[in-house]
């Protein structure tokens, strides 16, 4: 690689990492404002009620058939599971993954704008073997679907 390369390489990088500092400095950049609504109580919860209950307000799940969770039958390595879910409803207001025999059951929970896909594909870490449950909240009410997981490799710390 010739100088001149070398140099457009780095006039890029420190052109994009200054833009980034000032858009931080002026407030257009706002992790805050994103981070802010996220519920501690939820994701430290070790019981699905205690999680569901902090982060929805209520424990009271219907099973649904609209709700599809894709993952792998076996797990060879519980450290990186791919979990796929969708949902055939109207009005979907957010998609939860919880992983049943974890210590800290809550995965992850993510808020769809409206008219949103109601789609999610992410990867998970499982301890042990279990449940993959998909929480849908859609038109103010919850719903929920399992799929069981074996893991052959714990993926927190077993």
């Amino acid at each position: 690689m010739d100088t001149n390369m070398k140099r457009r390489i780095f006039l890029k990088g420190s052109l994009a990492a200054s833009a980034i500092g000032v858009a931080l400095g002026a407030g257009l950049l706002a992790p805050k404002a994103v981070l802010a609504a996220w519920s501690e109580a939820a994701f430290t919860a070790k019981k699905m009620p205690d999680a569901l209950n902090a982060l929805f307000g209520t424990d009271m799940l219907e099973e649904s058939g609209s709700i599809a969770i894709k993952a792998p039958d076996i797990a060879e390595n519980g450290a990186v599971v791919p979990i796929t879910v969708s949902a055939e409803m109207a009005n979907v207001e957010s998609i939860s993954i919880i992983a049943a025999n974890n210590p800290v059951q809550m995965i992850a929970s993510f808020n769809l704008g409206e008219g949103g896909v109601p789609f999610v594909s992410t990867r998970i870490k499982m301890g042990k073997s279990g449940d993959v449950v998909a929480v849908i909240k859609a038109d103010g009410k919850l719903y929920t679907a399992k799929k069981g997981v074996k893991v052959t490799i714990g993926g927190c710390g077993g």
